[in-house]
């Protein structure tokens, strides 16, 4: 059996391939009851961590619990040695993710609606879905926690990439041979991801992505519970973290009860004495649209991008549709602000927090006949030393366009893109200063948001490698070099080989041509 696995902010979701179908899993909870979703959350049970539905029966306990850890990968600092508090305890993120896909393997096999067509000892085949502009550490640290905890990730896709797979599953209809493309817009509980995927047929290639790493339905319970104090005449500072924290479970309990036919919602508001205000959703949604404006600005170099047929202005030529998918688009305001925005080819998905996992068991299905040609959503580039180490340059080695490989049927099948770069060096010693960049401005200068990758030292004067200990360690290099000044001299033939894995994850391999001497790594933070 394979599966496709969404690791989501807030809920994780996972679906079944099974002889074309792709059923969603359902969990049960400490009670028996049937869920969709694995809850994404860890707590300390009395120096147990627990995830799950087992994380929350423990917070209802009095334990401390800790929601929304996935959003800790996006930040740039992220690396294995990464810690996450935990109630008094400090674990490493790596830990905490190990963990969590550890019991979500054991409740597929023990508590859902899989158990009986999994092996309790096997690792089942899975595809796995990541947001599009997740960085490097980020790519890195869920693979490896994922395949420590007994999963066999034969693949890892791009989540509205992933999307477009169920979007032409289901609505095949929609695609024709002059509208052919989708505008996957992708809302989840911590992310927002966008991408625009030419279809032709079941061979699929995304033609750019944009996104916010850190916008999604959290933030939506935060506006909701900013209208709600303000209602109740108090603020933030009034409230301790636990009181703050139980506030925002209220409002996300609340938010996904809004249908469209919802005029007001009743919210208690926690303090010494606790309170039930009624909130209009109409003030809710005021306070929400910025958000909402925040994906279409997002979306809009897709949108620019494309022209217009006929003679509405929000007809976009050659679309079949903009694909809402996310569990936090299913508010209302969200498709109704997009539709007042692009028209009649909004389509919501009928399940939105399912779709990313549906789209990745299907990716999973070696019979489905699905091809995927994606793109990398940052780019990749290097600083590096100039002239004998007083001034610095950028050099963008991989552009944010870059195709990865083609995925055809599994994701396992597919080879790595190799990009190949010689020069001459001019130092004695190489500093490479490795970052993921969003764009470059019109003098090649990286711009938006900027995440450090990796620090790679190498030396290029002989007598420098004898030195250096370096190998295969950066760390190590370093210290071996550190105070050597840097010297303008005539270097060695340099190459650099960076590999792109179907995951997006870059390694690079750099060689002096004359000696041989060579340092290999992975690039994450």
């Amino acid at each position: 059996m394979d599966l496709g696995l969404d690791f989501g902010t807030t809920h994780t979701v996972v679906a079944l391939s099974d002889r074309g179908n792709y059923p969603v899993v359902a969990f049960d909870d400490e009670l028996g009851d049937a869920h969709d979703h694995f809850p994404t959350v860890v707590a300390d049970d009395a120096g147990t961590l627990v995830f799950g539905f087992a994380a929350l029966e423990a917070a209802r306990r009095g334990a401390p619990l800790v929601r929304s850890f996935k959003r800790t990968l996006a930040e740039p600092s992220a690396s294995p040695e990464t810690v996450l508090r935990v109630g008094s305890r400090d674990v490493r993120l790596l830990e905490v993710l190990t963990g969590f896909f550890g019991a979500l393997r054991e409740a597929l096999a023990t508590a859902s609606s899989a158990q009986g067509m999994l092996d309790p000892a096997g690792a089942p085949r899975t595809v796995l879905g990541v947001p599009a502009q997740a960085n490097s550490a980020q790519r890195f640290l869920t693979l490896e926690a994922c395949r420590r905890a007994g999963f066999d990730v034969v693949g890892m896709v791009n989540e509205p990439s992933a999307a477009s797979f169920e979007f032409a599953h289901r609505q095949a209809r929609s695609i024709t041979s002059r509208r052919n493309l989708v505008i996957v817009y992708d809302l989840g509980g911590g992310t927002f991801d966008a991408s625009l995927v030419q279809l032709e047929g079941t061979a699929h290639e995304v033609l750019d992505s944009f996104g916010v790493n850190r916008l999604g339905g959290e933030d939506f319970d935060e506006v909701l519970a900013t209208v709600a104090l303000e209602q109740a005449g108090r603020t933030r500072r009034q409230l301790s973290d636990r009181q703050w924290a139980t506030l925002l479970d209220e409002c996300r309990e609340a938010k996904e009860r809004v249908s469209p036919q919802s005029r007001r919602l009743s919210i208690e508001v926690p303090g010494d004495e606790a309170e039930v205000v009624t909130v209009a959703v109409d003030d809710f949604y005021t306070a929400a649209t910025p958000l909402v404006d925040a994906t279409t600005e997002a979306i809009e170099p897709l949108v620019s991008s494309l022209g217009t047929a006929g003679d509405d202005a929000a007809d976009l030529e050659g679309v079949a549709g903009i694909y809402i998918v996310g569990g936090a688009s299913a508010l209302p305001l969200v498709p109704r602000l997009l539709r007042a925005r692009f028209g009649r080819r909004v389509h919501r998905a009928p399940l939105p927090s399912a779709s990313t996992a549906v789209g990745l068991a299907i990716a999973a299905d070696r019979t489905a006949g699905f091809t995927l040609r994606d793109r990398l959503s940052r780019g990749f580039g290097v600083f590096r030393e100039r002239e004998g180490g007083a001034a610095v340059s950028f050099d963008p080695v991989l552009d944010r366009s870059l195709l990865t490989a083609e995925v055809v049927g599994a994701p396992s099948d597919a080879e790595p893109v190799v990009v190949t770069r010689r020069y001459q060096a001019a130092h004695n010693i190489g500093w490479f200063r490795f970052v993921e960049y969003s764009g470059v401005d019109d003098q090649g200068e990286p711009r938006g948001d900027l995440a450090p990758v990796a620090e790679i030292v190498f030396p290029f004067d002989p007598d420098l490698q004898a030195r250096s200990t370096a190998g295969t360690d950066p760390a190590s290099a370093a210290e071996a070099l550190r105070g050597t000044p840097i010297v303008r001299q005539a270097g060695p033939v340099v190459e650099e080989r960076y590999t792109v894995d179907p995951a997006g994850i870059v390694s690079v391999t750099i060689t002096d041509t004359g000696t041989g001497y060579r340092q290999e790594h992975v690039l994450q933070a």
